[in-house]
């Protein structure tokens, strides 16, 4: 599933993503961490990967 960044706390590493129905969907630091991401920025495409309905990963959106 893919979203944009909408909130990003640096410090924690949680936020929030826009899915693009509109509705928001907050993550943990440790699915950030997870990632093995460094910063994201408001805007930013990503791409969310869940067990059940939590957030366990995210990783930056790349096309072929």
């Amino acid at each position: 599933m893919q979203g944009t960044v909408n909130e990003f706390d640096l410090d924690s590493g949680a936020g929030s993503v826009l899915l693009d129905d509109g509705r928001a969907v907050p993550f943990g630091g440790a699915a950030f961490a997870a990632g093995g991401l460094r910063l994201l920025r408001f805007g930013q495409r990503v791409r969310l990967e869940f067990d059940g309905a939590d957030v366990v990963r995210l990783t930056i959106h790349t096309l072929p």
